[in-house]
């Protein structure tokens, strides 16, 4: 584990005085000069604290970019430990910021959804302590972190879920990562093609409430001035369906928002072959810099 100065661990020690070192945690391999803080609480309520990881740029690099990574697991499964594949976003020069969030049976919706907002804001909060620069923050993860991304990305300064994170204006994401995320909660709860269980848990006594299951379904709220977008779904998944990516898609070019498509032709959810998996990557950053995010 890197250390920092004394003096640097002390400055983190009273911004973030719920961050402690876990050794426990599943190793991510971060370049000489970051700092690692773990279990930063970003979000809590009566019974309960949601915690973050931080991988942070050295100060002399001026602010940085920074991704938000969300695990996948259906909303009922998952942890940010499980998350280790960071090194392409270090290579660029990004921070990184891996979330938890409140899970089924703990809680059910909108909790994971106000989670990821309230991770959001607390990055825009704390961006100048971080040194983080707030008009680079990119959003990203797959299946239903994909969902979760899309979901806090897409709301931008919508507060209809931001009740435990008052207080934060101007929320913005620079661009989302969406990886084969839940577009349309509806279609994956009720749909002809693909029906998932994890959805009606997750909706729990809203399972047949359609305003509710629209007002989380992230295809709803693509306008002209969402963030640009980055959607990557194998075409033979057999977890969500890849044409809820296909639609997605649509409406993001129907709206005139920045976004690109990949298809990972045979690809399952997620666990693409290590080639595709660094030609996806590759995609990802030429994106981010076609923004003018990544170097």
């Amino acid at each position: 584990m890197k250390k920092m100065s004394f003096l640097m661990a002390g400055l983190f020690a009273c911004l973030f005085g719920n961050a402690q070192e876990d050794t426990a945690v599943k190793k991510v391999n971060y370049p000489v000069g970051y700092n690692a803080l773990f279990n930063v609480v970003y979000a809590s309520g009566p019974g309960w604290e949601q915690k973050l990881d931080l991988y942070l740029a050295p100060k002399d690099k001026g602010p940085v970019p920074i991704v938000i990574n969300i695990h996948g697991g259906g909303w009922n499964h998952g942890t940010k430990e499980s998350q280790t594949g960071f090194s392409t976003f270090f290579k660029a020069g990004f921070a990184v910021a891996n979330i938890e969030y409140r899970l089924t049976p703990q809680a059910t919706a909108p909790a994971a959804v106000e989670d990821a907002r309230c991770a959001l804001a607390y990055i825009v909060k704390n961006a100048a302590a971080l040194n983080v620069d707030v008009n680079k923050i990119v959003i990203m993860g797959g299946s239903a972190g994909g969902h979760l991304a899309l979901m806090a990305g897409l709301l931008a300064n919508d507060h209809r879920f931001d009740g435990n994170c008052k207080g934060v204006e101007n929320i913005k994401v620079a661009a989302i990562i969406d990886k084969y995320g839940i577009a349309d909660v509806n279609d994956w709860a009720y749909g002809p093609r693909i029906t998932s269980k994890s959805a009606t848990r997750w909706l729990g006594d809203k399972a047949k409430d359609a305003a509710f299951i629209k007002s989380v379904s992230p295809i709803n709220y693509v306008t002209k001035n969402s963030p640009p977008t980055f959607i990557v779904h194998g075409d033979a998944d057999p977890v969500v369906p890849y044409q809820q990516s296909v639609d997605l898609h649509k409406k993001f070019e129907e709206a005139g928002v920045k976004t690109t498509f990949v298809t990972i032709p045979g690809g399952l959810h997620g666990n693409f072959p290590q080639d595709k998996n660094s030609e996806l990557n590759k995609s990802i950053i030429v994106f981010l810099k076609e923004l003018n995010i990544a170097k």
